[in-house]
């Protein structure tokens, strides 16, 4: 039918194709005569808007966006510019040479819609489906029902200055396999589509292989991995060896999937490696290696160790917990517990008491210490360079109130489960290695080291304090699943975001050659939601 349209009736939807070459496919509800009302229904009004007037507004932008209007489609919208410029692109540069936009029934101004499209590229041709949805506002100077424009509206994965893309990518695909050789791809590990993209975008033209034809989402961040939606012809891809270890990332998955906003990293203590990287949150960040939250009272393992070096301290040295201590403000403990006089230090820090640490701020006397250990002995802050990109822990230089709060691990201080999981790694060997993901070979990139080494006696007690937490502290009922008898763990609850909020859940710990820390965001107190993914990791070792 050279030329000519060709219709159809397919769900009460009429579809009409242009032949050949063209654009395509627009999609009208066939609702019979109620053009009269579709007019009317995008007049100028007031008030809020009408599940009538969202209806109409949606019809009248979809069918010109199908139709390859990109001018018509813009004028329907409250941000012209940007909106012609995302349809136009659709076609010219995600290069969709046919599309079928069905709309459903509006639910108040929000009216939902499906995109059949097929997308050519260099003779190559494959379909592209998916659900989306838009939003009608009243005009703030017409009056009109307009659409209200966002990205999402051309695909539900666009964020905000996203865009969609296709042709020939700039990097080569890579096959990520895992330590032993298996295969890790998002399908079967969703939380590290990310982390595959970026390996993708940094190792992708140094590994070797070739480029295919992709549908992308191209990011705002100019250094920000793309996204591939559809592989429209296939690349030639090399093989990157990573860290991870396809059973742990496998029992990190599960772990976070049964709390919301949760992250996990484990890592293997004697070399640094990074074994499993996981997260379950809504916004896709990687918050397990690039947040930064206070990380409550699993800082207080870096604590304890500045405050053993100095020899203020001792595991079976007697330190006072009272109920409460002023340092320019008043601290307590969880639910203003206190320990019986006499109590030593490795009590205090298996009951996680918050007066014990905050009581030796006077002996100590310097307010860089703790920021000095965390640097000197723990690597933090000296810009780990992982394989991809990740977030160092920030122990800023604090006086007063904030200095008690950050030997609690709240005030200034940031950490991400990547950052605790690496502290604990250093306590449990008395030796900083910095995590690494992919061989630093691959890109001669730089590790860094640590000023020194714990010393030997101050790592014994350590590990030992966690030893106690693990099996007779605040950390006893999370570790008691985990097999074997060498492990220890450290609990953390950060308050963040007012008093009302829930605090954020920490965990850290170790068993064997395992080191692993998780974080929930407002999960509560550390033992609650962190450390059961902690747990379920560490047996996954």
């Amino acid at each position: 039918m050279n030329g000519a349209a060709k219709g159809a009736i397919i769900g009460g939807v009429f579809l009409a194709m242009v032949g050949g070459a063209g654009y395509g496919v627009y999609a009208l509800v066939g609702d019979g005569g109620g053009d009269a009302d579709d007019v009317s229904a995008l007049s100028e009004g007031s008030g809020p808007i009408k599940e009538k007037e969202a209806q109409a507004a949606a019809k009248a932008f979809l069918t010109a966006w199908a139709a390859g209007d990109e001018r018509g489609a813009a004028d329907l919208t409250n941000n012209a510019a940007a909106a012609q410029s995302a349809v136009g692109e659709f076609r010219t540069k995600a290069f969709v040479s046919k599309a079928v936009i069905t709309p459903g029934k509006a639910n108040g101004t929000t009216v939902p819609f499906k995109v059949e499209a097929e997308i050519t590229y260099e003779g190559t041709t494959k379909p592209l489906a998916y659900d989306s949805q838009l939003t009608v506002v009243r005009g703030l100077t017409s009056g009109k029902p307009l659409v209200d424009w966002q990205p999402s509206v051309i695909h539900p994965q666009l964020q905000k200055d996203e865009k969609l893309r296709a042709g020939a990518p700039a990097s080569p695909p890579v096959k990520a396999v895992d330590r032993n050789g298996e295969e890790l791809t998002a399908e079967k590990y969703p939380s590290l589509r990310q982390v595959l993209d970026e390996l993708r975008q940094g190792y992708g033209n140094k590994a070797g292989g070739r480029a295919g034809a992709e549908v992308w989402i191209e990011p705002a961040a100019k250094d920000a991995p793309r996204r591939t939606l559809l592989t429209l012809v296939e690349g030639e891809p090399s093989t990157l060896k990573t860290y991870l270890d396809a059973k742990v990332q496998a029992a990190a998955e599960q772990a976070v999937a049964k709390f919301p906003e949760a992250s996990v990293v484990a890592v293997k203590p004697s070399n640094g490696h990074i074994l499993a990287i996981a997260n379950n949150r809504k916004d896709g960040f990687n918050a397990a290696m690039r947040g930064n939250r206070a990380p409550g009272s699993t800082m207080k393992i870096v604590t304890a160790a500045m405050l053993m070096d100095r020899g203020l301290v001792a595991a079976d040295k007697p330190a006072e917990c009272p109920k409460t201590v002023t340092w320019d403000r008043e601290f307590h403990n969880l639910k203003n517990f206190d320990l019986p006089p006499g109590t030593n230090f490795a009590t205090s820090f298996a009951r996680s008491c918050n007066t014990a640490f905050i009581k030796q701020i006077k002996p100590v006397g310097d307010d860089s210490a703790l920021p000095k250990e965390a640097t000197e002995v723990f690597g933090i802050g000296l810009d780990w360079k992982t394989g991809i990109k990740s977030t160092d822990g920030k122990v800023p230089p604090a006086t007063g109130a904030a200095a008690a709060a950050a030997y609690i691990g709240q005030g200034q201080i940031t950490m991400n489960p990547l950052n605790v999981a690496s502290i604990t790694a250093t306590a449990r060997t008395g030796v900083f290695r910095q995590p690494l993901l992919v061989p630093a070979e691959l890109d001669g990139r730089t590790i860094a080291t640590a000023e020194r080494r714990m010393k030997s006696s101050v790592q014994q007690q350590l590990v030992g304090m966690m030893k106690l937490t693990a099996t007779s502290g605040t950390a006893r009922e999370a570790m008691a699943p985990v097999r074997g008898s060498d492990k220890g763990a450290k609990t953390g609850s950060a308050e963040v975001g007012g008093a009302d909020a829930s605090p954020d859940s920490w965990f850290t710990g170790f068993s064997g050659d395992v080191a692993a820390a998780a974080m929930v965001e407002g999960g509560g107190h550390g033992g609650e939601a962190a450390g059961p993914i902690v747990a379920t990791v560490l047996n996954a070792g």
